[in-house]
Order: C-alpha cells, then sequence, then structure tokens
C-alpha cells in the first residue's frame, strides 16, 4: 500500500474513474447541474488537452484517481488550467493531493516555457479560492484574461499565476 498518491500522466484507462470522480463532485457535493453531455472535452482528453502546451493529470492512490488537473494550451505561451478536482476523502494535508497536482501541472508549464496559467472557477468554491492565492494565483477581474481564455458558463471568479 502506498502512502501518498502518485501523480501520472492521463492515459485511456483512467477515463471512467476521472468521469466518475468530476461528475460526482460536480453533482452530488456542489449540486451543479451539468452532465457528461456537457463537457465533451471529458470524452476527448487527448485531442484536447494533451496537445501543444496542454496535458492532462491524474492523481492515483492505490489504483483509485483520486484527483485530476489539467492544462489546456490556449496560444501565446498561456495555459487555461482546468478540471482541478480531488476526491472528498483525498483532500487537505493528510494527503496533499491537490498541491501535488498543482506543483506538476506548474512544474510542466515552467519546463514548457509557458508564462501564464489561468483559470476561472465558481464562486461557492471557496476553498479552492483559497488554495489557489495560498499558492501564488491572482484574483482578476474577467477583462483582463486572454481573449483565447474559454470562459465556462459557470465561472465568475477568475485567476491568473505567473509563471517564472
Amino acid at each position: 500500500m502506498n502512502n501518498e498518491p502518485i501523480v501520472k500522466e492521463y492515459s485511456r484507462e483512467y477515463q471512467d474513474q476521472l468521469v466518475e470522480l468530476i461528475l460526482t463532485i460536480q453533482q452530488a457535493e456542489y449540486n451543479i447541474p451539468i452532465t457528461k453531455d456537457d463537457q465533451p472535452d471529458l470524452m476527448a482528453i487527448e485531442n484536447f488537452y494533451q496537445t501543444g502546451n496542454g496535458n492532462f493529470w491524474v492523481a492515483v492512490y492505490n489504483d483509485k484517481v483520486s484527483g485530476t488537473i489539467s492544462l489546456l494550451d490556449i496560444g501565446n505561451r498561456q495555459v487555461a488550467l482546468r478540471k482541478m478536482f480531488v476526491a472528498k476523502d483525498y483532500r487537505g494535508n493528510a494527503f496533499n493531493t491537490a498541491r501535488m497536482l498543482l506543483n506538476h501541472a506548474l512544474c510542466w508549464a515552467k519546463e514548457k516555457g509557458v508564462k501564464e496559467v489561468y483559470l476561472g472557477t465558481t464562486p461557492q468554491f471557496l476553498a479552492a479560492h483559497r488554495f489557489y492565492e495560498k499558492n501564488g494565483f491572482e484574483s482578476i477581474d474577467s477583462d483582463v484574461l486572454p481573449k483565447n481564455f474559454p470562459i465556462m458558463a459557470v465561472d465568475k471568479k477568475f485567476y491568473r499565476y505567473t509563471v517564472d
């Protein structure tokens, strides 16, 4: 038994588990009326995320997906951080799943020469807001987002991280 999650690049073997994880958090935990059909990117991860400076990772703990994160290449050496989800049982300092995922993605971005990471989130994800702010993201107004940034309907709060 491994004591901490391992961050791995997405491969198809994790498809069903990651969709289940994301939908459970969105629907059951946060009561967001979103379905798999509303998120076609989840069924096309290789083509949607794993291109250019983008990628998709899963945190795996004892062969079970416990978290996800992705970077979507939006051009101009900028990426959008998307699909950051951690199963309830793997949140917090005991596992550090979110921090491991974020650090992995930010190291990847730096290696790829990315200059800025942007993200949008929903107002109700208060713990996520604190997490991003604690990890160097600054809150920004939507009018300073790059024109290529894909704003989701549920996104009302935005952040920017400058890769150094």
